[in-house]
């Protein structure tokens, strides 16, 4: 699931409020493969480097408990 939603982002070019709220209880609830974690790094360096904008101008995406396992 997450890697789909970081597909979309992708494609988009941006990534949704909805669709950050989704990733964040995916993983709060331990719902995600490592194919999925593999997406969110890319998804998290495409974020720092400028390539995919968020909609949300908060805080980071990923809780820093979360980014260590990541």
């Amino acid at each position: 699931m997450i890697h789909s939603l970081v597909k979309s982002a992708f494609e988009t070019g941006c990534i949704s409020v909805a669709s950050e709220s989704l990733i964040l209880q995916l993983l709060m609830h331990h719902s995600c493969q490592p194919t999925d974690l593999q997406a969110l790094r890319s998804l998290t360096q495409a974020i720092e480097g400028g390539k995919v904008e968020r909609e949300s101008l908060g805080t980071s995406m990923i809780p820093a408990h979360l980014e260590v396992a990541i």
